[in-house]
């Protein structure tokens, strides 16, 4: 058995990363792609390595050196027309040797898990093409399979068709030929091919054509969930970083995304945090018949949308303003309030202390079980200490502590009394035993104590965090003006405004969503104490927040998952949890929670 790698492109989407070397030379995590490469083919006891070189043939030459020399043979073909012609012709100047011996074929831009070379060698069947399900980050050759693995068609980038995308498979560009099939099937097809098409082409055309006229053996073999990535330019850089990272590192990797997390279909985000039984399909459908004029068309003023998120709502449009996600209106709120006294409940959502850099906090720590605390508990601690605003979060984020609205009323209407700004963070309610009575957006309630602001996020709890949408309601008319200057004219994008328009219609699916899902809470809840080394404490939002008592650190525990593919929220990590390991997990389908329970287990 023999292997060539195809490394003679120019690698122009990398830019600036492959001005002075070949792309197999640029870093994953520390390492070149061609350093990995070649570690991970020398553990199969091949015979040779043969590498096609041309753009910056001769520093890969030098790079490599003798260094391999105890435990790989390496030999190189020359491609002088690089620049000129595409990998066909590479793997054309390497046919002679591709018919000397089985061969694993694979391009030089590729990363991926050991055991998938190791599966390919060990799998019985002579000819394989290892293959993919089709992922949105995937670009290039598709292939469609039939249920014995034979390649049924080889479909090129200008015959991909979206709406098929259930039946694709990527290439992954990882092959197994035999001898017999090179000199028999491959090469003679290759030669023919070249002659017609020119050397300007994809090898991987020629395996199309076989495929067409010809009753091939090569057969697909799908790798499921084992790890690879193909390099092509910065981005795909830096997500092959983050799926390759080591344990210290990986963490921090997806962690500074901050979402954007479709790039990474196998994870499981136990971080962010929405209602997965909401928006219905039927709704998503609506929104995707109207994807091209929402898309080629502006979206309203603050104007039209305050007057939509008041529909939305049920208050008055002149009580309200919406803004990019409920980020966008903390930072508009805080910015207001910077020289303030401000009472903040820890723990707490980060975002909020993070933006009130210039305000003086004044922290209440909960000294209860489990971080729980009441209305009389607030009244009783902030009585004597002199504050302009108070920030409530509720249900409390990330304890899941919650207050009933009738004590919310009572907090607030002391905070009247007492002079003092209150400013409830409700993005979580619509979790909450009791939901539909629980909000504090209604006129009345805000016509009452006009120092009552209310913020909430529409992505937590119906379950569309990719539209950017939150709202702030005050009946202090003065406030929302400023809220409403101080945001973009266009702070919203159409998908948004259109999703705020037609939500009315699906009302009664979000009511029957919210039903469904403190059903699965509760599940989940009892599926968590199964988990010895956990504590976990009671919520009325969409995660519960947990103490590890034995066996890990939250840091640890957090850094383990993520080698499954999990991602959770580290809260050992912020401030005032007094020195507990504590880490918090979103609630998600059965089926995901499910997969975390068994996974906890196995730990």
């Amino acid at each position: 058995m023999q292997a060539i790698i195809l490394a003679a492109g120019m690698g122009r989407r990398l830019g600036d990363l492959t001005k002075g070397h070949t792309k197999c030379m640029v870093e994953v995590n520390g390492t070149t792609l061609i350093d990995r490469a070649i570690l991970q083919l020398s553990k199969l006891k091949l015979n040779r390595l043969i590498i096609v070189v041309g753009y910056k043939g001769k520093e890969l030459k030098e790079y490599i050196g003798n260094r391999y020399d105890d435990i790989l043979k390496i030999e190189y073909v020359e491609n002088p027309i690089y620049d000129k012609t595409n990998n066909i012709y590479s793997l054309a100047l390497a046919k002679e040797m591709l018919c000397q011996d089985d061969t694993i074929l694979l391009e030089s831009d590729l990363i991926f898990d050991d055991s998938i070379l190791e599966e390919l060698i060990n799998h019985p069947d002579p000819n394989l093409a290892l293959v993919a399900k089709y992922e949105t980050w995937m670009d290039g050759t598709m292939v469609r399979i039939d249920q014995e693995r034979n390649i049924v068609n080889f479909v090129p980038k200008a015959a991909f068709r979206y709406e098929d995308v259930s039946v694709y498979y990527k290439t992954v560009n990882i092959y197994k030929f035999s001898k017999e099939f090179a000199r028999t099937e491959y090469v003679p097809f290759l030669d023919a091919y070249s002659k017609v098409m020119g050397n300007n082409e994809y090898y991987e055309q020629v395996l199309r054509v076989i495929t067409m006229v010809h009753n091939s053996s090569l057969k697909a073999l799908d790798i499921k969930d084992k790890k690879w990535y193909e390099i092509d330019d910065i981005q795909d850089l830096d997500i092959a970083s983050a799926l390759f990272a080591e344990h210290d590192v990986k963490y921090g990797e997806y962690h500074k995304r901050y979402g954007g997390y479709w790039r990474f279909p196998s994870l499981l985000d136990y971080c962010y945090l929405v209602n997965p039984f909401f928006p219905p399909k039927r709704m998503i459908d609506e929104m995707h018949s109207n994807f091209e004029i929402l898309l080629r068309n502006y979206p309203s003023g603050q104007w039209v949308n305050s007057l939509l998120a008041a529909k939305y709502f049920g208050v008055r449009q002149e009580y309200i303003a919406v803004g990019n996600g409920a980020a966008e209106l903390i930072k508009s709120f805080a910015e207001t309030h910077a020289a303030d006294r401000i009472g903040v409940i820890y723990p707490t959502f980060d975002e909020y202390p993070n933006r009130l850099t210039g305000a003086d906090i004044v922290p209440f720590i909960s000294d209860k079980k489990d971080f729980r605390y009441d209305a009389d508990d607030l009244m009783d601690f902030y009585a004597d200490k002199n504050i302009d605003l108070l920030l409530l979060v509720n249900p409390d984020n990330p304890s899941g502590n919650f207050i009933t609205i009738d004590n919310v009323i009572k907090l607030a209407a002391w905070c009247k009394d007492k002079g003092i700004f209150i400013l409830v963070d409700e993005s979580f309610v619509d979790f909450s035993e009791g939901f539909r009575n629980n909000s504090l957006l209604h006129n009345e309630i805000l016509e009452s104590f006009p120092n009552l602001s209310v913020m909430k996020s529409i992505s937590k709890s119906y379950g569309v965090p990719g539209l950017r949408l939150g709202v702030f309601a005050s009946s202090s008319q003065a406030t929302i003006a400023q809220m409403k200057k101080d945001v973009a004219i266009w702070n919203i994008n159409s998908f948004a405004e259109f999703y705020m328009q037609i939500y009315g219609k699906y009302e009664a699916d979000y009511h029957k969503a919210c039903v469904k899902f403190a059903a699965e809470r509760d599940r989940f809840f009892c599926r968590l104490q199964e988990i010895p080394y956990l504590h976990v404490m009671p919520s009325q939002a969409n995660y519960f927040l947990c103490e590890i008592t034995e066996r890990f650190t939250s840091t640890e525990l957090t850094r383990i998952l993520l080698d499954h593919d999990v991602l959770i929220s580290n809260c050992g990590r912020k401030k005032n949890m007094a020195g507990k390991n504590l880490i918090r997990l979103a609630v998600r389908s059965a089926q995901d929670n499910d997969r975390l329970i068994e996974i906890l287990k196995s730990l």
